[in-house]
């Protein structure tokens, strides 16, 4: 199956537990959440690109190098590929949010970064998945579709950002399938 469609993917809090208050130093802080190998490996053959894009600015607060994030990102990659996924690229910020770098979500830096990479990507058949406002912001600045994923209802600032809400990666599965027949 060939698909024109890229899935943007936040890390923290959709891919893996989100260590609040704190950062994923290293690979043995990486928890995966239930279902994300099992959810990637049904979409995988959707999407013509899946692509992690994570701002990590425990890097710019010196808590962690780019080495250690590098080691976190092998592990995520080895888990995937026992379900058989692959990404296509992991982009990371690692400035700090006062930095306002244009890398760091909501600005929508590791988006062109990708598209660079990768010309065929088509922001408007894209889906941004996250679970934070940034990353809302961040899809609708490049013209994707959006999926928020939260166990508690959004907060009314960021609902004009979000096309859809799921639990978890997981349980968002159909609605992304859905995306991809408008």
């Amino acid at each position: 199956m060939t698909t024109e469609w890229t899935l943007f993917l936040d890390r923290d809090g959709v891919l893996n537990r989100k260590i609040e208050d704190d950062y994923v130093k290293s690979p043995d802080a990486l928890e995966m959440l239930e279902g994300v190998g099992e959810a990637l490996a049904t979409l995988r053959p959707y999407f013509r690109r899946m692509v992690v894009v994570t701002n990590q600015q425990g890097i710019g607060k010196g808590l962690m190098s780019e080495a250690d994030l590098q080691a976190v990102h092998q592990k995520l990659r080895a888990y995937l590929q026992t379900w058989g996924v692959y990404l296509d690229a992991i982009y990371f910020a690692p400035a700090l949010a006062a930095e306002n770098s244009p890398l760091r979500k909501p600005q929508v830096g590791m988006a062109t970064q990708a598209q660079k990479e990768f010309p065929d990507i088509n922001f408007e058949k894209s889906i941004m998945i996250g679970d934070s406002f940034s990353d809302m912001q961040f899809g609708k600045k490049i013209g994707a579709k959006t999926i928020f994923i939260s166990a508690k209802p959004p907060k009314d600032d960021i609902l004009p950002y979000i096309d859809a809400i799921a639990e978890s990666l997981y349980l968002a599965q159909n609605q992304i399938l859905s995306f991809l027949k408008n």
